[in-house]
């Protein structure tokens, strides 16, 4: 008998909002609605914070740095939901967890130490 852990898993099961499909829908147009909103309002502020000479100020860079790591924390999360919600999907692979893990710590990384 050999040692070690034989089982091997490659999906992981997320729990969801809820499994009524009217409320699904609602809350696909909620989410998409919200992620929209965040990125464009998100967006508007990093290309404000560029285009204008008098907002090349520390605040405003920090400002937009801040803008374009909640941009990255939302990609990364927001749209795997948005799929698991349209497809009545809730498997994300082990592969996928991973990616998405690495993802999310490495624009925290970025948006810590962007400053030095």
């Amino acid at each position: 008998m050999g040692r070690g852990n034989p089982t091997e898993t490659g999906n992981f099961i997320l729990l969801g909002f809820s499994d009524d499909p009217d409320l699904q829908s609602l809350l696909f147009d909620l989410l998409l609605s919200m992620y929209l909103v965040t990125v464009l309002g998100n967006l508007l502020i990093v290309l404000a914070t560029i285009s204008d000479s008098r907002l090349h100020m520390p605040m405003y860079f920090f400002l937009s740095n801040l803008s374009l790591a909640d941009i990255g924390f939302n990609s990364t999360t927001i749209p795997k939901a948005l799929r698991n919600i349209q497809t009545q999907s809730r498997v994300i692979t082990f592969a996928g967890c991973i990616a998405q893990i690495y993802n999310f710590c490495s624009v925290h990384d970025r948006s810590m130490y962007s400053g030095q």
